[in-house]
């Protein structure tokens, strides 16, 4: 299991708040800077699915210079589930996001998203441009993810949507059984290496770190988690004719789960937008941290 010590290293940085959202949905929002000392512009990050803060392990030092505020989603991490099991989708995410906005006091930000996080800025972004003056996106696409999946095989989009949709389909009536399974088992640095070893994530500069957000992930029922992908699956593309705010774009080129290739084609459709691939996994922000936060940090000189 992940080491008490680096939990509760981790756990210092942070601080939780309970938010409601507009259907009542009672949220557990996060902030980096618990104690009000950071100096620096705030962002809001737009997380992957069903992860948490111990995946930006950056962004949890007291000098990372970057004020975050975000939220853990519906039925993981604290947040509970919504009374109509299906408000689970992007549009959902999108009134988290403005709940959580409020909340912290946040008139206008930068908003950064990692994986279906980016989906969710796009959209919030597309909805609500008066919040938004910046969009940072970390290996995602603005909608239709399952078509991008399976990057690296090259496969025609509507067979990587296909395989991947169905998958989780799988997934989500196999989670019931899974479940017990995957949440005792041991996740400490040596796990993380082996799942260095797989090539679905690469190797990581905190192996400690790593595993408390791999054991925190497994805390979500497989059921509930594929549940939500299935629902997100459905988000469409985003017109990014309606974007006219800056904006980057960091690929992976061995991600498996929001291929390069489609992140460049949208970046290219954006004036002015920057694109950069890192040679990293889905997870870049957790193997390169200093190469993305340094890259978010001069995102935010420019934009400001």
């Amino acid at each position: 299991m992940p080491t008490s010590a680096a939990r509760a290293a981790a756990a210092t940085s942070l601080a939780f708040h309970e938010v409601l959202s507009d259907d009542g949905t009672r949220l557990q929002a996060w902030t980096n800077d618990p104690h009000e000392r950071i100096v620096g512009p705030t962002v809001l990050l737009c997380n992957g699915l069903g992860t948490s803060p111990w995946t930006w392990p950056a962004l949890l030092r007291e000098d990372c210079g970057v004020r975050v505020v975000s939220w853990n989603h519906r039925g993981t991490g604290g947040s509970e589930r919504p009374a109509d099991r299906h408000r689970v989708g992007i549009e959902e995410f999108v009134e988290d996001a403005l709940s959580v906005l409020d909340h912290f006091g946040v008139d206008r930000a930068v908003a950064m998203g990692w994986s279906m996080g980016v989906n969710t800025m796009f959209e919030l972004a597309v909805r609500h441009p008066e919040r938004v003056i910046g969009l940072f996106a970390v290996a995602g696409v603005p909608g239709d993810t399952f078509a991008t999946m399976l990057g690296p095989l090259r496969l025609p989009r509507v067979a990587a949507r296909l395989m991947t949709v169905n998958a989780s389909r799988a997934m989500k009536h196999a989670g019931c059984l899974l479940t017990p399974i995957a949440s005792r088992l041991p996740v400490g640095p040596r796990a993380i290496d082996l799942l260095t070893r797989t090539g679905f994530m690469f190797r990581v500069p905190d192996p400690d770190l790593a595993a408390v957000a791999v054991a925190e992930f497994l805390t979500t029922p497989l059921d509930w988690y594929f549940h939500l992908a299935l629902r997100t699956s459905t988000h469409a593309r985003v017109s990014l004719s309606a974007i006219s705010i800056p904006s980057v774009f960091v690929a992976a080129t061995y991600d498996v789960l929001a291929g390069a290739r489609d992140m460049a084609t949208a970046a290219a459709r954006i004036e002015g937008a920057e694109y950069h691939e890192l040679k990293a996994s889905h997870f870049v922000q957790m193997e390169q941290p200093e190469r993305v936060h340094a890259l978010l940090l001069a995102f935010l000189a420019r934009v400001s």
